[in-house]
């Protein structure tokens, strides 16, 4: 079954000169290349989506900060709007084999059916390549790159670092802040804040 080859998937990583395996591109700066295998069986590639705004979303279902925005359908919510705007959003899960939030490809697939989670990419990077390129240090951990592949944003969904879902409609959603300005032409202006959750589970 073609969802299921991944199971042995390959990361292929541009380096960019990086000799710890740890990113240092400051957001302003080229997000560093990658090509990864998805559940849906397609490699997804950084270049492949030039041209393109890219959402990556680092995620742990069974991270309560991560609940929040899923059991909310906030982040589902935003999945669906950006995607049907032309974003590309790849999901990530770098917890490796036996650490939280770990699940086989089958099982990712029974889950994010059952959560009606929909970006276009699912990306299990249980070796922590792709993590560890990024820099990823929370779930969730959001990062934007713009059609040039500079990244713009590194950070916190929003600035209300809580498991409580009461927050979310109070809060400033980050994501949307630089896709809504980067979509209507405006100049965005790259940034970082904290993440905020729990540990990616390398």
């Amino acid at each position: 079954m073609k969802k299921q080859a991944c199971l042995a998937c390959a990361v292929t990583l541009a380096w960019a000169g990086l000799s710890t395996g740890v990113a240092q591109t400051a957001p302003g700066g080229s997000a560093p290349a990658f090509s990864l295998a998805g559940l849906d069986g397609a490699v997804h590639s950084l270049t492949a989506y030039s041209g393109k705004w890219v959402v990556l979303e680092w995620t742990n279902y069974d991270c309560p900060f991560v609940r929040k925005h899923y059991d909310s359908g906030n982040m589902q919510a935003l999945q669906k709007e950006y995607t049907g705007k032309g974003v590309v959003w790849l999901t990530v899960c770098s917890s490796a084999a036996g650490k939280q939030g770990h699940n086989s490809p089958r099982r990712w697939q029974e889950l994010l059916s059952a959560a009606k989670s929909s970006p276009s990419g699912f990306l299990v990077d249980a070796d922590g390549q792709l993590g560890r390129l990024y820099g990823a240090k929370a779930t969730p951990h959001l990062f934007v790159i713009d059609p040039k592949g500079a990244l713009v944003y590194r950070g916190a969904i929003d600035d209300k670092p809580s498991t409580d879902k009461g927050d979310i409609p109070r809060a400033t959603n980050y994501v949307r802040k630089v896709l809504d300005a980067g979509l209507s032409g405006e100049a965005v202006t790259p940034f970082e804040t904290a993440a905020y959750g729990c540990g990616v589970k390398y």
